[in-house]
């Protein structure tokens, strides 16, 4: 038997005993996150048996375990239906103006040439400057990440070295949605991103907005380098405050605890 075929047998197993425990003691608990996290799942494009494996026993498991949250913030940010994959138009003018501005930013500062030292020494590297909203301590020097923005609350680059890719994953909160946008050019479309049913390649465009608690992976096949400024900004609602709220409650809760969301990354600041 593969190991990987061994290993999702484990996930199987352990998982089916532990759910069967729960329902003896928490049955009415158990179910109701059952339909939550079956609903969260139901999102998912292209649904698998590997999908909703890696959602209820691998690391979609804390995904799973705010799915109540994020099903109670779908209906909070109406009339702004979830897209799951967005186009800057999809978004109010003001929020498109923030993610303009830090395109814009990108492109004036020497943002490469400041971490490339650095991020070619490593598989994958990630630089914050932003995280839930509270600026980060950095050895690079661009102050555009720095400033106020209203609805931006997380700013940093991903830098894949070549021939390097991510697992495929989900992301846990739905107050924010991801923004990429990759600031070198890529020579071929096999430097990609793909959510749900839609494969994004930067060569042929550079921005991918995108509900980051569907699963998705970050693919870099080429000899090249790959940039990539991160971001999340506030979902679209009408109450911008509250969602703000949340953000700002897990800064507080996973202070400190980047390095571990990015585990198979080399968290990079000083």
């Amino acid at each position: 038997m593969e190991k990987s075929t061994r290993k999702s047998l484990r996930r199987w197993i352990a998982g089916i005993v532990i759910l069967t425990f729960l329902a003896f003691f928490i049955p009415y608990l158990e179910f109701f996150y059952l339909a939550c996290g079956l609903y969260d799942l139901a999102r998912n494009k292209n649904l698998k048996l590997q999908v909703v494996e890696q959602y209820f026993f691998g690391n979609g498991l804390f995904t799973w375990l705010l799915s109540p949250l994020n099903i109670l913030l779908d209906i909070l940010s109406l009339p702004y239906r979830n897209k799951g994959v967005y186009k800057l138009q999809d978004l109010p003018p003001a929020y498109q103006a923030e993610v303009k501005r830090l395109i814009t930013a990108t492109q004036k500062e020497n943002i490469i040439g400041q971490l490339q030292q650095r991020a070619e020494q490593q598989g994958r590297s990630m630089f914050f400057f932003k995280w839930y909203g509270k600026d980060q301590p950095s050895f690079a020097n661009v102050p555009s990440f720095y400033e106020h923005y209203d609805f931006v609350k997380t700013i940093g680059v991903s830098v894949f070295n070549k021939k390097n890719s991510t697992s495929k994953h989900f992301g846990p909160i739905r107050a924010t949605i991801r923004v990429l946008y990759n600031i070198n050019d890529m020579n071929d479309r096999t430097a990609y991103i793909w959510c749900g049913d839609t494969t994004s390649y930067w060569k042929d465009d550079k921005l991918f907005i995108f509900d980051d608690t569907l699963m998705h992976q970050s693919v870099n096949q080429t000899d090249q380098t790959r940039y990539c400024l991160f971001v999340d900004i506030l979902r679209p609602s009408y109450m911008p405050g509250f969602f703000a709220a949340i953000v700002t409650f897990m800064g507080v809760i996973l202070k400190g605890s980047n390095s571990i969301f990015y585990k198979n990354w080399k968290v990079i600041q000083k």
